[in-house]
């Protein structure tokens, strides 16, 4: 797992939209949707439910953004 992708989640989960989060990283959504796919498939756990609004944490979402805050500070 790459640090970078750790913040990439973590602008994800503070953003809860993959478009805003893409905006603020300043980079284009499909490459932002698949690290996260990536992501996801690595740790082999669903870390967000997509709604047609906005991204929630699933339980294991939540514990990864507590565990890459601490990371990456």
């Amino acid at each position: 797992m790459d640090v970078r992708v750790l913040q990439y989640f973590l602008a994800v989960a503070r953003e809860q939209t993959i478009s805003g989060a893409a905006e603020a990283l300043h980079m284009t959504q499909p490459p932002l949707s698949y690290q996260l796919k990536m992501l996801e498939e690595e740790l082999k756990v669903s870390l967000f439910l997509r709604g047609t609004k906005r991204i929630i944490l699933t339980e294991a979402g939540k514990t990864l953004y507590e565990q890459a805050g601490k990371i990456l500070t």
